[in-house]
């Protein structure tokens, strides 16, 4: 804490303002999403009292779609589904890339071999055709979903942190712990990991805006959560054909939405990492 906080005083009025203003977006949304069942003027997947087509009025906000739906209320019950998405794939890339790399920048030798084969063999593949490629395999659904983005943001928790480690494990207090005779668990845990540690936020939220691209791909072709369950790729890809017929209101909400949201995530990440990084403080 007393790290952040230096680090925050040290950084340049514009990181700050980065952090604020993209930290803004995203607790906007989160506060959206987290009162989105007070909020929704009608249910999400059930359009059987909607006119189908009604433009933009007082009425209905943002219009609806050709089954009726109401596009504001389905907006703000998808956004909670990315949430989960994203809470659950970040989540679930950081608790298995993390001490992956921890074990393998300190270890070296064969399992440091192996792994750097492995992560390098998954970070090869395009981010979307992996993603596409395990939700073939595991089906639709918010949790596959999940799983399926979480497979490509696990070789970068990786990488990131054992090149850490690399570098930390040759400090000279690291040293001296393992010439008093202290285990590797212990040295991982109290000498390295809260050292190397501090790039995660930065991490967690850079992914999480590449996860809502990647979940809306998923959604768009078709790979995404179960229909009618509303989600925003999946919306604009069943709006893709109204926009000729002048309806642009179906296709234009939900990528504003996914814009807005990736677009917050962004900011945040690259304000964290110039205020965590000292060279990029360094570079004004």
């Amino acid at each position: 804490m007393i790290r952040w906080r230096t680090s925050y005083r040290e950084a340049s009025k514009f990181s700050r303002r980065v952090v604020w203003v993209g930290g803004g977006i995203v607790l906007l949304f989160l506060l959206l999403a987290s009162l989105s069942p007070i909020l929704t003027p009608y249910n999400p997947i059930n359009s059987e009292r909607n006119d189908p087509f009604t433009s933009p009025g007082f009425k209905h906000w943002m219009g609806t779609t050709k089954m009726g739906y109401d596009v504001f209320s389905r907006l703000l019950s998808g956004s909670r589904i990315a949430f989960i998405v994203i809470l659950l794939a970040t989540t679930l890339a950081m608790l298995i890339g993390l001490p992956l790399g921890l074990i393998s920048g300190y270890s070296r030798g064969k399992i440091d071999r192996f792994l750097v084969m492995l992560m390098d063999s998954v970070y090869a593949f395009p981010s979307l055709l992996l993603a596409i490629t395990v939700a073939a395999l595991l089906g639709r659904g918010v949790v596959n979903a999940s799983l399926s983005i979480s497979v490509v943001y696990i070789p970068q928790y990786y990488r990131v942190i054992r090149n850490h480690v690399l570098s930390v494990r040759e400090e000279v207090y690291v040293e001296a712990a393992r010439a008093l005779g202290a285990s590797r668990w212990t040295i991982l845990r109290k000498y390295i990991l809260f050292n190397v540690i501090q790039s995660v936020p930065v991490i967690l939220t850079l992914n999480a805006a590449d996860a809502i691209l990647t979940l809306a791909g998923l959604g768009f072709l078709g790979y995404g959560v179960t229909p009618p369950t509303p989600e925003w790729g999946y919306d604009l890809s069943k709006a893709m054909g109204d926009f000729a017929s002048g309806i642009w209101w179906t296709s234009f909400f939900p990528g504003v939405f996914i814009v807005l949201l990736t677009l917050g995530f962004t900011l945040l990440g690259e304000g964290l990492n110039d205020i965590l990084n000292p060279l990029l403080r360094g570079r004004r």
